[in-house]
């Protein structure tokens, strides 16, 4: 009853029919009305003018191609021009047919509905005109994106203020739109049922085609799911679908619109379910899950799309945006394919493959062991990025957890030893064990003495070396030097400034500046922030962050600013140089099997954890930089019954022998091979030569420790970036005597200076017994048995300096 009698109140209203005997008991209400009706005529909400209909997001692929849709409404907006004219001459048809005979209110239709709803029984018979059904469209689409659940049920009121509010909205509307533009609006927004919002998803949804193509069978069950889409839609409900269909065919052979003949051969045609398409909505089920996840967290942490990251997912879902990356799908397939050749999803064992373009940040590539997103563990799907920092780290990127990287971690070390001027040529006696416990280091507090730390060498080499020896060799005890001397703080701020990030929340610096143990690996990265770090040696000293878009533009073709790489120089170029010297020499060392083919000039570095738990490889060209990570599942109960290590490990789902080496497992196995594929077509770039201070030092003033303790000397020494060691000479001076230091003057950077000690007065030689002298021979002179004292007070017999010991 109450319907019935707003629905008179509204007619009465604006057919001038009201008359006050006959609407005793409703006089207050129409006055209410007339005055809703009167007031504020000309003004209408922006969204009825523009309506805030939610359309689906795409993120494309560099070829185009479509990785995933993000939708809350899956609607793609068409103008008219590309709808069917089957489809809006049936839409019309169907609902009112009058439509482009009056105006916002079709005054006969309305007395009509009136006069079935007050003689019916059961239900009632709408009477709104398309207008006014399209502004209260507008209305609960405008509530839901809004989040308010309130004004979506207020939309559906059936109040007198809410039918009168709805009339005044259309009225005005039609004096500003045309009724094709509010026809296309209409068609635009509508819900045809199987979550196909506007006719452009619904054709696509149900017949795979375009609203342009829409066949009059077609178009004419399209239009009648509006009415009750969750009722008539085919998917669930096919025969309803159908019989609504063909009373839409009949109506438009009633009123002429098509002929009697084309309206009974489209009753004929049977639906096809088979050609119903899916909605695909996120990164589940996509080609590139994870690839697909980063993009969408990167997006969530774009201010220009919204204040938090809820409202930033919610303008992705509802916005329409053109989301164009830079993801080749050659060279993230070729990437995919390495590490599927070698392991399976179910092994016990965690794999990834990262590229990133140097000088831009761009990602190429980033490919993992368990590629299938989903909660299906024993099939070996997973919900997490293995590549990327997770939910314990300041940077989550839907993550787990962090990888120790073993000797990849030794170019930070030399990159800041290089920095400060000790050279390429700077030799130590790298022993095959040492222990270094006692000795004093640097950390960012100053120098503090180390605990008990032994160090040994896997890889069999020992001796003196320079660095390019140690680094091609991956000489452990080489490079526990090299960090005493260059300093864990300036070591790990070199880590951090190339992009190394934690797996765990924290500062990697403050974290590690005073552990020495970092030079050979012991923080937990994720592996994408090593790619980075490793890309900005490969650029000569630019560092930039890893991105993954390219441009975004929003439904109406806008641009929307998407994050730079905020490439910028953190080192210069000539230290970069030498970094590359270093690496270039590990490729005929320890990681000759990761060589790509081809020519490339190619730097990189291996690294295996401590008890082969990890195995890594990190290497690059100018053009390309990639990092290959194979580690243990800790979480996998094969581990529970053996010792977890990779080495000479048979893994069960793959068959696939783990040799426990980097360049071979990681570098051979996954980088060369994705690498080959990211470089086809690309030049042979070679790298820039090391500058000659880089190779053999800088020259730098040795301190005046003159009168000086030896702890005192040693301490201006180390201070001054010199390796201190300790050599003996013979002197008048008591045996162990301090007598002074090994050379004054200048020397270059982290050369080695000795505390020389007496160690007592030279033997002297033992007299002979000369034989009898011929008288008539000549007198001889016999030769010197010491050699005459150097300039050098320092070092062993021959003059030179003694390594550290």
């Amino acid at each position: 009853m109450v319907y019935r009698a707003i629905m008179f109140v509204v007619v009465s209203i604006f057919a001038g029919v009201l008359v006050a005997g006959l609407l005793i008991p409703l006089a207050a209400m129409a006055g209410a009305a007339t005055n809703a009706v009167s007031t504020g005529m000309e003004h209408i909400p922006a969204e009825l003018e523009t309506p805030p209909q939610s359309e689906r997001s795409r993120v494309l692929l560099s070829n185009g191609e479509v990785l995933a849709t993000f939708w809350e409404e899956n609607r793609v907006y068409v103008p008219l021009a590309e709808i069917a004219p089957n489809m809006a001459k049936a839409q019309v048809a169907i609902e009112d047919h009058r439509f482009y005979q009056h105006g916002a209110l079709d005054v006969r239709a309305t007395l009509r509905a009136l006069v079935r709803n007050t003689s019916s029984a059961s239900g009632t018979q709408g009477g709104s005109s398309l207008t006014q059904q399209y502004v209260k469209m507008v209305q609960i689409e405008s509530a839901k994106i809004k989040g308010d659940d309130a004004g979506i049920q207020k939309a559906q009121e059936r109040t007198i203020s809410r039918k009168i509010q709805e009339l005044r909205f259309a009225i005005a509307l039609e004096k500003k739109l045309t009724k094709d533009e509010i026809l296309e609006r209409y068609l635009n927004i509508a819900y045809y049922g199987d979550g196909a919002y506007g006719v452009q998803s619904a054709a696509h949804h149900y017949f795979n085609t375009t609203a342009k193509d829409l066949t009059l069978d077609q178009a004419a069950l399209l239009a009648g799911l509006v009415q009750n889409p969750a009722a008539t839609d085919p998917v669930r409900n096919t025969q309803l679908a159908l019989e609504r269909r063909n009373v839409v065919l009949n109506r438009m052979a009633e009123l002429e619109i098509v002929s009697e003949q084309d309206a009974a051969q489209a009753k004929k045609v049977v639906w096809d379910p088979s050609k119903v398409q899916s909605f695909p909505n996120g990164c589940v089920g996509t080609r590139y899950p994870f690839l697909c996840d980063y993009v969408k967290r990167t997006l969530q942490k774009m201010p220009a799309l919204g204040n938090t990251p809820d409202e930033r997912l919610d303008t992705l879902k509802r916005g329409g945006l053109t989301i164009e990356t830079e993801i080749d799908p050659a060279t993230q397939d070729a990437a995919q394919a390495a590490i599927d050749k070698a392991l399976d999803p179910k092994d016990p064992v965690l794999s990834t493959m990262t590229m990133i373009q140097p000088g831009t940040g761009l990602i190429l590539a980033m490919a993992q062991s368990r590629p299938e997103m989903g909660d299906d563990a024993a099939a070996g799907e997973t919900y997490y990025n293995y590549a990327v920092g997770g939910s314990m780290s300041d940077n989550d990127m839907g993550g787990a957890e962090g990888y120790q990287a073993g000797s990849t971690f030794k170019v930070f070390a030399a990159a800041a030893a290089l920095e400060q001027g000790i050279p390429i040529g700077k030799t130590y006696n790298a022993a095959s064990t040492m222990n270094f416990g006692g000795q004093r280091f640097k950390g960012c507090e100053g120098r503090f003495t180390q605990g008990n730390w032994k160090v040994s060498n896997s890889t069999g080499v020992h001796g003196v070396m320079d660095m390019s020896r140690a680094m091609a060799m991956s000489v452990n005890t080489y490079f526990a030097q090299l960090i005493r001397d260059a300093g864990g703080c300036e070591t790990t701020k070199m880590a951090e400034k190339t992009g190394v990030k934690l797996g765990s929340k924290g500062n990697i610096v403050e974290e590690f500046n005073d552990k020495p143990a970092f030079v050979l690996g012991s923080a937990e990265i994720s592996p994408l922030s090593l790619t980075e770090a490793y890309a900005t040696f490969a650029a000569r000293g630019v560092h930039c962050e890893p991105i993954v878009l390219k441009r975004i533009q929003d439904k109406n073709g806008n641009e929307i600013k998407v994050p730079d790489a905020n490439c910028r120089q953190v080192m210069e170029p000539k230290v970069a140089d030498g970094v590359n010297q270093l690496l270039q020499s590990v490729m005929s060392g320890t990681g000759r099997p990761a060589t790509i083919p081809g020519g490339y000039p190619q730097a990189g570095k291996t690294g295996t954890t401590d008890g082969n738990q990890a195995v890594w490889f990190a290497g690059y060209t100018p053009e390309v930089a990639g990092v290959a990570m194979i580690t243990i599942d800790k979480l996998a109960p094969f581990w529970e019954k053996r010792r977890a290590s990779l080495k000479g490990v048979r893994l069960p789902a793959s068959g696939y022998y783990m040799s426990g080496s980097g360049g071979g497992d990681a570098g051979q196995d996954i980088y060369r091979p994705s690498m080959s594929a990211a470089l086809k077509g690309k030049p042979r770039t070679k790298f820039t030569a090391a500058a000659r201070d880089i190779t053999e030092g800088k020259s730098v003033a040795i301190p005046n420790v003159s009168g000086m303790r030896p702890e005192a000397a040693k301490a201006a020494l180390e201070d001054a970036g010199f390796t201190v060691g300790r050599a003996n000479r013979h002197s008048n001076s008591p045996r162990g005597a301090y007598l002074g230091i090994s050379r004054t003057g200048s020397a270059p950077m982290g050369s080695l200076i000795n505390l020389v000690y007496s160690s007592g007065p030279a033997p002297q030689p033992t007299p002979t017994t000369a034989p009898t002298a011929d008288p008539g021979a000549q007198p001889t002179t016999a030769p010197p048995t010491t050699a005459p004292p150097t300039e050098n007070p320092g070092g062993d017999q021959s003059g030179q300096d003694q390594q550290p010991g």
